[in-house]
């Protein structure tokens, strides 16, 4: 699906180089689905409009049913669109593995990896991995889609991504490892001293009003207020991780952020655990499709490998 959440750390470039005429109705659908038009299709695809056009129109004659709902703005997929996805991104993804296996028997080392991940894991886990897996495979491309936990999931479900980094427990049937327990910390003006001292109890949460990430609710931290019996009317919403941490230097009320979000964000505040600690756990979820492609395996273990060498005996995996 279209999603203005995604950045390239390489932007793959699309053509029609290696995809096989069966496939091009295919590679054409998932170009309309990504970029929203036809026009900014065609344009990714280095075609015509018309072309693409006509390769949709000639797709939607063979299933028999509509795939796009037209508009001004551009299109979107009918429900029909929709059920069909995922089954045309792993025919897409097979063709691309088998690709990438026919280049690794001739020595070449090429392929795609696709990555998923949240805002904590884009900025301290992503950029040194990337740059690990770039220095062993130089002719790899990898992109990375930055969502929600949710959104990571849902994308590698369909295959539009090959690897995500989300929270346990994950939904439907995908293959799922647990990396690491993640602690969750409260975090407080300058000012602000528990009464004891060193942790956060009951009285100290009492009356409080919180920052938090809208997408954070729903998970770990919700556990967290919840049990120190907060409010949802003290509960306000802020875009990110580093403008809690401003809103509450000056201020403005508390957070509630996990260790990997604090580690490279900046302010003058207090961090203090909670009298029942509270964590999250931070896992990898793999597309069953592409898991088996030689580009996904070896980012698999430059991960593994980092998080094993950076966390020792703390990474679950």
């Amino acid at each position: 699906m279209k999603t203005n959440s995604t950045c390239s750390i390489h932007h793959e470039t699309n053509s029609l180089k290696g995809v096989s005429m069966s496939n091009f109705s295919y590679e054409v659908f998932r170009a309309v689905v990504d970029n929203g038009t036809f026009i900014q299709a065609a344009a990714s695809l280095n075609v015509t409009p018309s072309a693409v056009s006509h390769s949709i129109s000639q797709l939607e004659s063979d299933l028999g049913f509509p795939l796009f709902i037209r508009n001004r703005s551009g299109v979107t997929l009918t429900p029909d669109g929709q059920q069909i996805l995922p089954t045309v991104q792993a025919i897409l993804n097979l063709d691309d593995q088998l690709t990438q296996i026919a280049d690794n028997i001739n020595g070449l080392n090429t392929g795609r990896i696709r990555l998923g991940a949240f805002s904590s894991v884009s900025t301290n886990w992503l950029p040194p991995i990337i740059r690990r897996f770039k220095h062993l495979y130089p002719k790899v491309q990898v992109t990375v889609m930055q969502g929600s936990f949710n959104e990571i999931v849902e994308q590698v479900r369909i295959g539009a991504i090959d690897i995500g980094f989300s929270l346990m427990p994950v939904p439907n049937q995908l293959p799922t490892t647990p990396l690491l327990h993640d602690p969750i910390y409260a975090v407080t003006p300058k000012a602000f001293v528990p009464k004891n001292g060193s942790v956060m109890t009951d009285s100290d949460m009492a009356k409080q009003s919180f920052i938090l990430q809208q997408s954070d609710y729903d998970r770990d931290t919700k556990a967290a207020l919840d049990r120190y019996h907060v409010a949802n009317t003290e509960l306000r919403y802020s875009i990110d991780d580093q403008s809690i941490l401003s809103m509450v230097e000056a201020g403005l009320g508390f957070g509630v952020l996990p260790k990997l979000a604090l580690q490279k964000l900046t302010g003058d505040v207090n961090v203090y655990p909670f009298s029942e600690p509270f964590a999250r756990t931070l896992c990898m979820v793999v597309n069953p499709t592409t898991q088996k492609s030689p580009s996904v395996e070896k980012m698999q273990a430059v991960i593994l490998d980092y998080l094993k060498t950076t966390y020792g005996e703390a990474c679950l995996a």
